[in-house]
């Protein structure tokens, strides 16, 4: 079973951990884009409940004091204890409303930032280079960015909490000023001891966290196919529930372990830390009690002050605490961020010029060469050829032979590492990148089984037409996908897939006729099939590109087949061998030469014998 690799997990610095909270302002940004009223209804309400400890507090006095009064015949007019006890009454219901408001307006604000930053997130993905989502580097800060779209109503909410709790101890603060500044500092002396040890150890939370990304990335894949239908049948067959557990186990224990470790220390040193904070408390409240002993003060002073002290200390302590809670989600946010800004090698110029109306020259491979980054072994070199208009050609040669990353080049999925690529004499760099695509239609042999609808699963090909219900059809009887959907209960409204409720799965080939249906809901200048009939059998598959050939009779095709019984039927046929250019010409013209090609469509000619 293979092991985790070590690490060492960095610690965050002071330094880091305050320059973490320069997130917040775009953060902000972010919730006030989202929706304006919302925001402003919430720091508005925040603004109001601040005061209202102050007052009850005040009031609190007020109705002690006139009690005594009254007790000592110094007073007879109870209409004004009353009065005050309704006001109290008054202020408690207001602060209970605005509290039930201001949850309601972090939940229902959270949810939207949340749907908003999955949104942004999911476009910006999209704008991103093919080549970075094959890079482990770039998926766990992918991962990172993930986790930060669910769960930002957290953070919202406790930097308006501490705001409201800042404005709160300013009131308060005006209060004990007033009756002797010291209680000031000896609370702020309190609790910053308290303040270090949450700050000091958010940042190893943070740092283990981060460390540990490929880890969870990891951790999330085993468990997602060990409770999945995609993966159910061949975990039932190689009876890979043991392997799967057990390396699950194995991470997910080291991961306790160490996370066990930090947690035990941060609660150790938090409730000496707190203890501080405890006694600094009391030893105030000492002070006060002697001066209301004395006579220097009055019963409902002692209440307010010692009441005051209490919930300032609370507050400062809150305040410490959650400004760590901030910082620590703040280094979260970062990751979220960091993902926003990295941008695609592969885009538009200024300037860049339309897809031709109609091909004229058709595309050239001029001495290109592409290595994928991080490698030093070429995946194509040095390749050179030129795809007329109208033309078909088909790909041959054996696997990793570089077939699938030369058309991943001709659809501009991949830039050239060097050389380049022509149509009608322009670099395809020129070209504006949405129209290229536009007027490339390609599926691979990985062609995805969306769990959707048989009619959204065509539309898929040219989703903007989702909504045109002929041109799905018509798409469907081209690829031979409607004699599939004409079985299914509910036919083009049909779930497929059996993740959903009343979901009807199909078979691979069936599966192929539907993602072939995609190549025809666009209207392409040129059409790429990666073996995606290789589900298919030999008659199947040669019926189904006969049908594709006659369908795109002035149109760019390239096919890709390992059997050559379907790549004859091209005009023209490119052997690839380690990534160059081995045999170029007809089947005729390839047999005659006696090469590579003749050599293969012998060995599984006999196969058919």
């Amino acid at each position: 079973m293979a092991r985790p690799r070590s690490r060492q997990t960095e610690s965050l610095s002071f330094k880091q951990q305050f320059a973490a909270l320069r997130n917040l302002p775009p953060f902000f940004r972010l919730i006030w884009d989202t929706s304006k009223r919302m925001a402003l209804a919430n720091v508005v309400l925040r603004i109001i409940n601040s005061a209202i400890p102050l007052a009850m507090l005040y009031v609190g006095k007020v109705i002690i004091d006139t009690i005594i009064a009254l007790q000592k015949g110094e007073s007879t007019d109870s209409n004004y204890l009353w009065l005050m006890l309704g006001l109290e009454l008054g202020l408690a219901v207001l602060s209970m409303l605005i509290n039930r408001a201001i949850t309601l307006l972090d939940s229902l604000l959270g949810d939207l930032v949340s749907n908003r930053t999955s949104v942004d997130l999911i476009r910006h993905a999209a704008r991103l280079d093919l080549y970075q989502f094959e890079n482990a580097e770039f998926y766990d800060k992918l991962e990172r960015a993930r986790r930060q779209t669910t769960g930002r109503t957290v953070l919202m909410s406790q930097v308006l909490s501490q705001m409201q709790d800042v404005i709160s101890i300013l009131f308060l603060g005006a209060g004990l000023v007033v009756f002797n500044p010291w209680l000031i500092l000896l609370l702020i002396l309190a609790v910053i001891p308290s303040f270090l040890g949450e700050s000091h150890f958010n940042q190893q939370t943070y740092s283990l966290t981060r460390s540990w990304t490929p880890e969870r990335r990891e951790l999330d894949y085993l468990r997602y196919i060990g409770a999945s239908d995609e993966f159910a049948k061949e975990v039932k067959t190689f009876n890979l529930a043991n392997f799967i557990t057990q390396r699950f186990a194995y991470l997910a224990d080291k991961y306790y372990i160490a996370n066990r470790k930090l947690s035990i220390k941060r609660a150790a040193w938090g409730s000496g830390l707190s203890l501080v904070g405890t006694l600094a408390y009391y030893g105030a409240y000492v002070f006060i009690i002697l001066q209301t002993v004395s006579g220097a003060i009055t019963i409902g002073t002692l209440t307010f002050l010692s009441g005051s002290f209490s919930r300032m200390q609370t507050m400062l302590q809150r305040i410490m605490t959650r400004f760590t809670q901030i910082a620590d989600s703040a280094l979260y946010l970062q990751d979220l961020f960091d993902f926003f800004q990295i941008e695609p090698m592969i885009r538009s110029t200024e300037g860049a010029r339309s897809f031709p109306e109609k091909v004229q020259e058709g595309f050239r491979f001029d001495n290109v060469s592409f290595r994928y980054p991080g490698t030093e072994r070429w995946a194509i070199r040095d390749l050179s050829f030129h795809l007329q208009p109208g033309e078909k050609l088909a790909l041959v040669g054996e696997n990793g032979a570089g077939k699938t990353t030369l058309v991943k080049l001709l659809a501009r999925l991949y830039e050239p590492t060097e050389g380049r690529i022509l149509l009608d004499g322009v670099d395809l760099r020129d070209y504006d990148l949405a129209s290229l695509r536009d007027n490339i239609g390609i599926i691979f042999q990985d062609y995805m089984r969306f769990q959707f609808r048989a009619g959204e699963n065509i539309a898929v090909g040219n989703i903007g037409m989702i909504e045109d219900a002929e041109l799905i059809e018509t798409s469907a009887r081209k690829s031979l996908a409607d004699t599939v959907i004409e079985e299914l209960p509910e036919r083009y409204q049909q779930m497929l897939g059996r993740r959903f409720a009343d979901g009807v799965e199909l078979s691979g080939g069936q599966w192929q006729k539907i993602a072939l249906a995609r190549a025809y809901m666009r209207d392409a200048q040129l059409l790429i099939l990666d073996e995606p009939t290789s589900a298919l059998d030999a008659r199947a598959e040669h019926e189904v590109f006969q049908r594709f050939a006659d369908l795109i009779e002035d149109k760019n095709a390239v096919l890709i087949s390992h059997r050559f019984s379907t790549v004859r039927m091209a005009d023209r046929i490119l052997f690839l061998e380690n990534g160059q250019l081995l045999e170029l010409g007809s089947h005729e013209e390839l047999l005659a030469m006696n090469g590579k090609y003749a050599e293969l469509f012998h060995l599984q000619a006999q196969g058919y014998v």
